[in-house]
């Protein structure tokens, strides 16, 4: 099958080889490395959901979906399908899978948001009766226990008793005959109980010699005297054979009796397995989910920074180099796409890294490349990468490609026919190259609704270059009605016109740095790649008269195409610096608005948690007062209230109005000030003046001793007496008001409700009776489990009118799992 060539060809079984390392089980490693591909795109898409909800669910949990105990019982059940009796140990895996089973589906249902997984596992029967019917039955090592029936328990007393009398009867021997004992132990030959007695020595214990040692010095003897019990033994060992074996194949009989269920359950776990698997190995490639497009509603293919999976392994699991990505943004009109360039320069690459892309999101698998991931969903992948040469074949590099793509043709063919892919390859070893026939219909065939892709490298190589053009020319046209995207890639000039011809085809090259003379492995769009071999040969030292000759034997005209696609480039690098340089501009505004966004959002909070909780303190203040003027109301109304107790009552309210009431501010001390004719006396000078102006607003005024004036200050004079003048005070403006947070709240056990575990029911009572009690904070418990009881109290505290707001606590106080109300 063609399809399954293209594989080999895209190396998907070295992909699925590494699939299989993410897998949990030995059976979900198995189908990982032989994946089967959906023929459906619902099929596709499904697979799709459950890598989602697998990826979105271990993001959550830690560590991850745990397999432990689920074993491969697949041969068990097809065994005890056929009547056989299952083995101690093949029924002690069962017995863990059902567990292992029970426990996965336990995790999947305590979760959220997972409808696609929790359909799955709603499927699953895990028998829990079987599974500890088998405990019951069978130990740890296998073996079926004494408890497993009444007869298999007397067995095993009368096994006891029957071995601790041998063991009795052979240490007595072996105290008595000491001398002829070689070591003393007792030890098994087979079933039979001996002991080690010197060769020379033998006729002292009289007996059956079961074995020697290597040496001859050393027989094994069976005691005559214990030969009836060992023969004893061995019937009981016989009757305890049996009944184990009658206990096996019970426990067999319901195992095949739920066989179909259990075979199910197995089928789940590898689908769940699976699911687990590319959703590691997803996240390991570091790769996004995919979304199919319909190209017929116009939307584009849209493959951002797009790596090949398989090189990406390279790099992070075997230290290659890095990885270096490709763009493909492709329209819903463009239906050939053929890519140019020297060799070397990643033309294949991109080929196959297209076509894994395609494969991986068939199978529900994300796609290495940025987000939005957007592509069609392709019934076939058919590729013709490599060269089929085959000297048994009797085939050369064009038979071969021509073999192949004949192949691909037929594929296309039978999609339109409502077949499912091409028949056998032909094998005949007679069949010569001028033999080889390639069926191309008209290229104007209409074909309804192609959804394959087609991908072929060095389209029409390997024979005479007018010829292979022409031949490349006429399939390209083809494949444009009968294929969804077909991407070639080609030496051959005369394609790169065919954009100009035709609206569905496009142009594409890969980037070579002549500095260099390496490529970039950059694919670049609209552009058509240019020969590079001339100024390669020249810069590698070829002498200069003959590239010369040589650029005389091309032409001017190919000459001047390369200097405009040349300019092209040039001009498209500048294009992408500058945009790369807008790039970096516009997320550091976005960096800066975000900072100065973040800090007025963190200082609007903290403005608000200020006022909260000033309102919070006062109305404390206020409940404490009320609560203590309360106190001396309940006092008085005790008994007859006398004037004394009037009193005691008046100067308690006092007590308290002094405590709550904010303290008056201190009285200014009066203090002197000069009029115009008052003496004073300078302290500096010791001499005393006359006032002859009152003191400014800045506090200077004349006074006069003698025949001289002088301007003072309030601060350098005095009254006589030694009163210091006042001190003029100007009018200011308001001080801005400077709020000082208030303590934290303490959590405590008083301000703290526990609920886990409660209905909502309950809850909320235990709530309404807390939050009437409560003078401030009040920390709730709730957990998380399913969530439904953290929603009731939220809605509960939404309705409240005492709370005025909730929170979720610190994460060292509890996180998302306790909430803060404040009354």
């Amino acid at each position: 099958m063609i399809q399954s060539e293209t594989l080999e060809l895209l190396e998907w079984p070295r992909l699925c080889q590494h699939l299989s390392t993410f897998a949990a089980t030995k059976l979900g490693a198995i189908v990982a490395r032989n994946l089967p591909i959906p023929e459906n795109q619902a099929e596709s898409e499904q697979l799709l959901a459950q890598t989602k909800e697998v990826y979105e669910l271990e993001s959550r949990l830690h560590p991850g979906l745990s397999f432990e105990g689920i074993q491969d019982i697949g041969d068990s059940l097809e065994r005890a399908a056929l009547q056989g009796t299952l083995s101690g140990e093949e029924l002690l895996a069962i017995a863990t899978t059902l567990a292992g089973t029970r426990n996965l589906r336990r995790v999947i249902n305590n979760q959220e948001n997972v409808p696609v997984l929790s359909d799955l596992v709603s499927q699953l029967r895990t028998y829990p009766e079987l599974e500890q019917e088998i405990h019951r039955c069978i130990d740890e090592r296998g073996q079926v226990t004494d408890r497993a029936s009444q007869k298999m328990g007397e067995i095993r007393v009368e096994l006891r008793r029957i071995r601790s009398q041998i063991t009795q009867k052979l240490q007595n021997i072996i105290q008595v005959k000491s001398g002829a004992i070689q070591e003393q132990l007792i030890t098994q030959r087979g079933d039979r109980y001996v002991i080690p007695v010197k060769a020379p020595q033998k006729d002292a214990i009289p007996g059956i010699v079961h074995d020697t040692s290597t040496s001859g010095a050393t027989l094994y003897i069976e005691p005559n005297s214990i030969v009836p019990m060992g023969n004893q033994l061995r019937q009981v060992v016989r009757k305890e054979q049996t009944e184990a074996e009658a206990i096996r194949r019970q426990l067999t009989e319901q195992v095949t009796a739920v066989t179909p269920d259990l075979e199910r359950l197995l089928a789940i776990v590898t689908t769940l397995d699976l699911a687990v698997a590319k959703s590691r190995y997803s996240l390991w490639i570091g790769a996004n989910p995919p979304r199919f497009v319909n190209r017929a509603e116009n939307e584009i293919i849209t493959l951002r920074n797009l790596r090949h999976p398989l090189l990406v392994w390279q790099q992070q699991h075997e230290q290659g180099n890095p990885v270096v990505p490709v763009d493909l943004f492709i329209n819903p009109q463009i239906r050939v796409v053929t890519i140019t360039g020297p060799n070397t320069g990643g033309k294949t690459v991109t080929l196959k890294t297209l076509g894994l892309a395609a494969v991986m999101a068939k199978v529900g698998l994300f796609i290495p490349a940025r987000i939005p991931v957007e592509m069609p969903w392709f019934s076939q992948v058919l590729a013709d990468i490599g060269d089929e040469q085959s000297l048994q074949q009797s085939l050369s590099t064009f038979s071969g490609h021509i073999r192949r793509i004949s192949r691909i043709l037929e594929a296309l063919e039978n999609e339109e026919s409502g077949g499912r892919g091409a028949g056998p390859a032909p094998n005949n070893q007679e069949e010569q190259e001028e033999e080889i026939k390639l069926p191309i219909p008209s290229p104007q065939s209409p074909v309804p609704s192609p959804q394959s892709l087609v991908l072929l490298d060095e389209v029409g190589a390997g024979t005479d270059p007018a010829e292979g053009s022409a031949l490349a020319i006429a399939l390209l046209k083809y494949l444009a009605n009968h294929a969804q995207l077909t991407m070639a890639s080609t030496h051959f000039g005369e394609l790169k016109a065919l954009k100009y011809e035709d609206s569905r085809f496009e142009n594409a090259s890969v980037e070579f740095d002549e500095t260099t003379l390496s490529p970039t492995y950059r694919l670049l769009w609209g552009i058509p790649g240019r020969s590079n071999a001339l100024s390669i040969a020249l810069r590698l030292g070829l002498k200069p008269e003959v590239v010369a000759e040589a650029k005389t034997q091309v032409g001017e005209a190919t000459d001047e195409v390369n200097q405009v696609i040349a300019g092209l480039e040039a001009q498209r690098r500048n294009q992408e610096t500058k945009a790369a340089e807008a790039q970096n501009l516009l997320h550091q505004a976005e960096r800066l608005y975000k900072e100065v966004s973040d800090k007025a959002a963190a200082l609007e909070a903290r403005e608000k948690h200020l006022r909260v909780s000033q309102e919070i303190a006062v109305q404390q203040a206020i409940t404490q007062a009320k609560g203590e003027i309360a106190q001396v109301i309940r006092r008085l109304q005790k008994g007859t209230p006398n004037a004394q107790d009037a009193q005691q009552a008046t100067t308690n309210l006092n007590k308290i109005a002094q405590k709550y009431e904010p303290a008056p501010p201190p009285k200014p001390k009066p203090g002197f000030m000069p009029k115009v004719g008052d003496r004073v006396r300078i302290p500096k000078l010791g001499q005393t003046a006359e006032v002859l102006t009152i003191p400014d607003t800045d506090g200077d005024f004349t006074v006069r001793f003698g025949i001289m004036k002088m301007t003072l200050q309030l601060q350098d004079i005095e009254s006589l007496d030694g009163q210091k003048p006042e001190t003029i005070v100007k009018p200011k403006p308001a001080p801005a008001v400077v709020t000082l947070p208030p303590a934290p709240a303490i959590r405590t056990s008083k301000n703290t409700v526990d609920l886990r575990g409660k209905r909502v029911a309950d809850a909320e009572y235990i709530l309404d009776k807390a939050i009437s009690e409560a003078a401030g904070p009040l920390w709730i418990i709730h957990g998380h489990g399913t969530g439904k009881l953290k929603q009731g109290v939220h809605a509960f505290l939404h309705q409240h009118p005492r709370v005025t707001h909730y929170e979720p606590a610190e994460q060292a106080d509890g996180g998302s799992g306790v909430t803060i109300a404040h009354i």
